[in-house]
């Protein structure tokens, strides 16, 4: 048994999706065979500080070997920035390729139409566990219906506000995005050093939110026939309240324009923000920033008073190659990887969300900071378009550029938000 550091992610992944496959006997794989014994090959995600959680895998891998004689698990731990290209030739070459594989959730439709995940639509439906799964993270699995893997973990975003800024100007949490907007000029009218909500032009999944919020949608459709939705009056709307954040009252746009996620997060740790969205993997950061002990963490509230803004449901899956000799074994370690109980002990590990509706209510009791987030989710959450082509849209930063464009004054909202409309439409049309 190989395992290194980066344990963690890969392996709760092949956990979560290890319980969402049944073993079966049968074996449709492309290797067209089902071996019993041998070695199994698991790629996981290589994090940073992952010794935590490479301690609950390993516990879960040994009980597996102990309960499969003959049977042995080979854990390697690969580069998240270079997966691609791995991931290419695993699919290419599949001599080389595991057995079980952690991927981003956004992937998925990507990979399906390169053909190298397993359908497990079956093991999913028989895995008693499986109805507990969030709505939104059983959609990052599917494509057309069908299921090809199980979520690992889910990741969202909330509002992180300074206490102790709204303590001193008297301010109220904001209830609306108009509340948020006015309280974010406020805070910078008051205190011209910090921004007031700080927001980013290329920080993606912290704008859209705005766009949801109004009645907008990425694109709409399924399949092969996808269908921009980005320049809706309802998505512009949104664009519209987003970009307005970006000017000398709030986020000036010289130096929040080119900002991302990571940025906004950096600038609200350190002290220099009264406010920002953060996801709640960002809580170690701001923990370790200036503001531990001065800040607290909301829902980002919706357009109408007491709602919520939804948000993106970001985090990992793992899927069995369609490859694999092994089928069978590598559902039932998918199985192991993914129970409730290791997905409890993953988050008490690395603090990843688990997917399982219940298990989250039970780890928001124990954790006071992951209830905004659980509620996030809870109010109703977005994915991307289950399309190959997303990966295209992402990559030629579709969405930014638009964002950009309306920030810097080179278009308006209308002719940016179809410009981009195009853009992902040729990306669609040409992933059929």
């Amino acid at each position: 048994m190989k395992l290194s550091v980066r344990c963690a992610g890969l392996t709760a992944l092949a956990a979560l999706l290890a319980t969402a496959c049944a073993p079966q006997t049968s074996s449709n794989s492309s290797s067209g065979k089902d071996e019993q014994t041998g070695t199994l090959r698991v790629w996981l995600f290589q994090e940073v500080g992952n010794a935590p959680k490479e301690k609950v895998v390993d516990s879960v891998v040994a009980a597996f070997e102990k309960a499969h004689e003959g049977t042995e698990v080979d854990v390697e731990y690969i580069p998240v920035d270079t997966r691609a290209q791995r991931v290419k030739a695993a699919f290419n070459d599949p001599a080389s390729a595991p057995d079980v594989m952690e991927y981003g959730n956004t992937d998925t439709a990507g990979y399906v139409k390169d053909g190298g995940l397993l359908d497990v639509t079956e093991e999913f439906g028989d895995w008693s566990e499986a109805k507990d799964t969030d709505p939104t993270a059983k959609q990052s699995v599917t494509v057309d219906g069908k299921v090809y893997g199980a979520p690992f973990y889910v990741g969202v975003r909330a509002l992180y506000y300074r206490t102790d800024v709204f303590g001193e100007l008297g301010l109220s949490v904001p209830k609306t995005m108009d509340e948020l907007a006015s309280t974010a000029r406020k805070i910078r009218a008051a205190k011209p050093e910090l921004y007031g909500l700080v927001v980013g032009g290329a920080y993606t999944y912290g704008a859209m939110p705005f766009v949801w919020a109004n009645g907008g949608e990425l694109a709409s459709g399924k399949g092969g026939s996808y269908a921009s939705g980005i320049d809706s009056p309802e998505a512009r709307k949104g664009i519209e309240a987003y970009t307005s954040l970006f000017g000398d009252d709030n986020c000036p746009a010289a130096k929040c324009a080119g900002m991302g996620g990571n940025d906004t997060i950096s600038a609200f740790a350190a002290g220099k923000a009264g406010m920002a969205i953060g996801g709640d993997f960002s809580h170690t950061a701001v923990e370790a920033g200036k503001v531990k002990g001065k800040y607290a963490v909301v829902p980002l509230p919706g357009v109408k008073p007491g709602s919520i803004a939804p948000a993106f449901a970001g985090g990992n899956n793992i899927g069995v190659l369609k490859s694999t000799s092994h089928r069978t074994l590598a559902v039932d370690l998918m199985e192991q990887l993914a129970s409730k109980k290791t997905q409890t002990e993953l988050f008490d590990a690395m603090g990843f969300l688990p997917t399982f509706t219940d298990v989250r209510r039970q780890v928001a009791q124990e954790e006071p900071f992951v209830k905004p987030f659980v509620q996030t989710l809870s109010a109703g959450t977005k994915f991307v378009p289950a399309s190959p082509a997303w990966a295209q849209i992402d990559s030629q930063l579709v969405l930014p550029t638009m964002f950009q464009e309306v920030i810097s004054g080179k278009k308006g909202v209308a002719q940016a938000s179809e410009d981009a409309a195009q853009k992902m439409n040729t990306a669609f049309g040409s992933a059929g």
